[in-house]
């Protein structure tokens, strides 16, 4: 199928059948996608998160705030911005930043923004079917600004009953939190239990919302 034939609902689909899309390395910016499936799935725990002590300081701390939705285009646009050590090209091209900016406005697709005096400066974002959260791409232009926006993810995971966090792949920055690869066949298995789930991530379709450490005495207190 060509990528311009492709609506929101033939993504959903391969999403539920454990398919995600990236452009062809190393020509990010041309129109070609590619769908993975791959052997091993890396995801993230939710409810054994792994949050290391300084990062838990770094969260308590505050000076900072955290919000949802509030800047879906400018949350992809940096990640596709290839900024940071060890990010030389993206995987974000074009087409699936537009795809995702109308799942996003479909209600699908959420972002978490971490600012600083008002000013965006980290964050992550993803695609969401009832109790699977899709993490698709995260960036920091500060440190801890896309750990934080993370932790926070998790927590509203964890406060609302998701069971799936996908990572799609494992790398050094996630390990620290439990990241670890499933084989296909039980990534499918909880796959398929987590998008029969009625949950939302938030409660209406263009709700904007503000999060606070209040927001995290659950998740920071579970056994």
């Amino acid at each position: 199928m060509e990528t311009e034939d492709i609506t929101p609902l033939d993504i959903l689909n391969a999403y539920c059948n454990g398919y995600f899309p990236m452009a062809h390395s190393p020509s990010a910016a041309a129109d070609e996608v590619h769908w993975y499936d791959p052997p091993q799935r890396g995801i993230i725990p939710i409810a054994d998160f792994h949050l290391p002590r300084s990062l838990k300081r770094a969260v308590l701390k505050g000076g900072y705030t955290v919000t949802i939705n509030h800047d879906f285009a400018g949350v992809i646009a940096a990640c596709a911005a290839c900024s940071g050590k060890g990010r030389e090209e993206t995987w974000i091209n074009p087409v699936i930043r537009d795809w995702f900016l109308e799942l996003h406005g479909l209600g699908f697709a959420h972002s978490v923004e971490y600012r600083a005096d008002g000013v965006l400066m980290g964050g992550l974002y993803g695609l969401c079917i009832g109790g699977a959260f899709f993490g698709e791409s995260m960036f920091s232009r500060t440190q801890n600004a896309s750990k934080i926006a993370l932790v926070h993810l998790v927590a509203r995971l964890y406060n609302r009953g998701f069971f799936l966090l996908d990572s799609q792949f494992v790398n050094d920055h996630l390990v620290q939190f439990g990241c670890h690869e499933i084989p296909r066949e039980d990534y499918l298995e909880r796959l398929t239990k987590a998008i029969q789930m009625p949950l939302r991530f938030v409660d209406a379709r263009h709700e904007k919302i503000t999060l606070n450490t209040g927001d995290l005495i659950d998740f920071l207190s579970r056994p």
